[in-house]
């Protein structure tokens, strides 16, 4: 039955049937593994989740029909479940929840998990797997689960025995959403969905090797106060783990008393708002020029829930060149020291630590120096006269920046969701739209995944019916989970994409002009389908525009088609590259500003 996004959202969240609690038992003294497990979920509160049936899992999706209360979404290709799980626990904070069945379905999702895992994500996703009498004789659509995700899972489990299963559950949920969230995968055998037991969810978790820790040490939290307060030349690096600890709040806080310029890493945009004139900009290989010079002069940084990664600091000795003085603060202790050595280390959770850091900075009566302060900014200022995201302006083709800068202005005090493909569109998408608010820019940071955009959207339109979800994509990436755009019309996820088509790999071609001469190996798109014919093929409106004046108009076509998935082709300047790049093995401050710097 198809239903809309706002249907779907009062038909989980109504009252039809009533949730059972987590530490009840059936009147029915045995239930079968399936039930158990969709119970389980219905315990954690699961509202969505994404899958593609098989025979492993077959009495699961037999449980999932005989109840109402947790809505299935059918996706054209594993990958996309998962990609759909994960998009929607990043919009929310929730954890996300795909279904797969073994061999094929395992290894299809795969992508999505390690996406999910170099980011940090919750999710859950429940494998089926082949009877357990059948493992390691390579049954028909068996392989190795546990093995295969070992290394791209925070955890996973193989359940061998149905009375172990609903504990099972409960510790996968408990894993995924704490300490430095993940995707937890546990494998269930097909006759382990079968097998009865009593059904009991217990209603806390204890595991004697998993205890993270929440609270920072005060004595450390102390040490970096007076450090920070001390500061000449002060900066405050933020990434993703603002975002996953819901500390966007505390950030703008602890700013704000402070004073001092910020920047936020790629996965970590939002946290602070684009507007803040403390705010620099994103910083990194794509960053901005005042955001990369203030990160490699300051003395004094304060790094929250971030990971010093290739991307942003370049070359780690250029890096180390200059001395300066560095508090981190982060959940997972493993990430603290491991590229950059740091002063100050303070394990403990973003929220709480900033809490701290504000309690003390308001209970102190040392300030920050406002002289050496202002002498700072001045120079900040100085750098940010460089107009760095500058670019040419064209009224004969249309600039990629342009699409980004009038979408950002349309949609401007909305509740507005993007995400992102992987490329040159998501960088300008970075650069150019001002994201004020945690949660709005969804896209894949740290395995880089093409593929990505439709598939979160979907998720992210499931759980925000109300708001408008943009993916801003390029005629490559998109064409990797297209097929998503028949469940788009099967669940009535209105969706709004817009592909930068520049007939390229883009950012494929750019590496390939700046470090390899020009030779644009297998880069260039040389068959793309008529992507207006094809999202009306799937039921959905295209729209195809290829002069600068009719971009606007476009946009607001596609906004005001509430209703309707929009697939807006944009041909783009095929020569357009992203500036400022840092190339590799580079330093962050030995930036190509354009292509005069060549």
């Amino acid at each position: 039955m198809d239903m809309s996004a706002a249907e779907v959202k009062r038909a989980t969240t109504g009252s039809a049937q009533p949730q059972i609690s987590p530490s009840s038992s059936s009147q029915h003294p045995e239930i079968n593994g399936s039930e158990i497990l969709v119970r389980c979920l219905q315990a954690e509160n699961v509202k969505y989740m994404w899958g593609y049936p098989g025979g492993s899992v077959l009495y699961i999706y037999d449980a999932l029909y005989k109840q109402d209360t947790i809505q299935h979404v059918l996706v054209r290709h594993e990958q996309a479940a998962v990609h759909a799980a994960d998009g929607y626990a990043r919009a929310t904070g929730e954890v996300g929840v795909a279904l797969v069945t073994s061999g094929p379905g395992v290894t299809n999702a795969v992508t999505g998990i390690a996406t999910a895992y170099m980011d940090s994500i919750p999710m859950v996703v429940i494998t089926g797997q082949v009877p357990t009498p059948a493992i390691g004789l390579d049954a028909f659509q068996e392989c190795d689960t546990v093995g295969i995700t070992r290394p791209i899972v925070k955890h996973n489990f193989l359940v061998k025995d149905v009375r172990d299963l609903a504990s099972t559950i409960k510790k996968a949920f408990h894993i995924a959403r704490t300490g430095r969230p993940g995707p937890v995968v546990v494998d269930i055998p097909k006759d382990v969905s079968l097998k009865t037991t009593a059904f009991h969810y217990p209603e806390r978790v204890e595991m004697r090797s998993y205890n993270p820790v929440k609270k920072g040490h005060g004595g450390q939290i102390r040490k970096a106060m007076l450090l920070l307060l001390s500061a000449k030349r002060p900066y405050i690096y933020t990434g993703g783990g603002v975002i996953l600890g819901n500390a966007a709040a505390e950030l703008r806080e602890l700013a704000d008393l402070l004073g001092f310029p910020c920047t936020n890493t790629l996965m970590g945009l939002g946290a602070t708002p684009a507007s803040d004139p403390k705010f620099l900009g994103m910083l990194g290989m794509h960053g901005t020029y005042e955001a990369n010079m203030t990160m490699q002069h300051c003395d004094v940084l304060l790094a929250v829930g971030a990971r010093f990664d290739d991307r942003v600091i370049g070359n780690p000795k250029h890096f180390a060149s200059v001395e300066r003085k560095i508090i981190h603060v982060d959940i997972d202790p493993s990430s603290i020291s491991k590229r950059v050595k740091v002063d100050i280390p303070i394990v403990g959770d973003t929220k709480e630590v900033l809490q701290e850091m504000i309690a003390h900075l308001k209970e102190t009566q040392a300030k920050p120096d406002n002289q050496a302060l202002a002498a700072w900014w001045k120079q900040v200022n100085d750098w940010r006269k460089r107009e760095c995201l500058s670019y040419r302006k064209s009224d004969e083709v249309i600039k990629p920046q342009y699409v980004v800068e009038t979408l950002a202005r349309l949609t401007k005090g909305t509740d507005v969701y993007v995400t992102s493909d992987v490329g040159q569109h998501q960088m300008w998408a970075a650069q150019f739209f001002p994201f004020e608010e945690p949660r709005r820019w969804i896209n894949s940071g740290g395995l880089g995944t093409m593929g990505v955009g439709l598939p979160y959207a979907m998720g992210i339109k499931l759980a925000k019916p109300d708001s408008d979800v943009f993916c801003i994509t390029g005629e490559g990436s998109i064409q990797m989970c297209i097929q998503e755009l028949s469940t788009c019309n099967q669940y009535k996820t209105p969706v709004k994409i817009i592909a930068l088509n520049n007939r390229y790999l883009g950012m494929v071609r750019q590496w390939q002009e700046l470090d390899y001469e020009g030779r644009y190996s297998h880069s260039y798109m040389d068959a793309l389908p008529d992507f207006v014919k094809l999202a009306e093929a799937y039921g959905h409106v295209g729209l195809k525009i290829e002069k600068p004046s009719d971009v606007e108009p476009a946009l607001k076509e596609m906004i005001r088609l509430k209703d309707r998935t929009v697939f807006l082709d944009v041909r783009t300047d095929p020569t357009e590259n992203v500036w400022p790049m840092v190339q590799a093995g580079k330093g962050i401050t030995e930036m190509l500003l354009g292509s005069e710097d060549l």
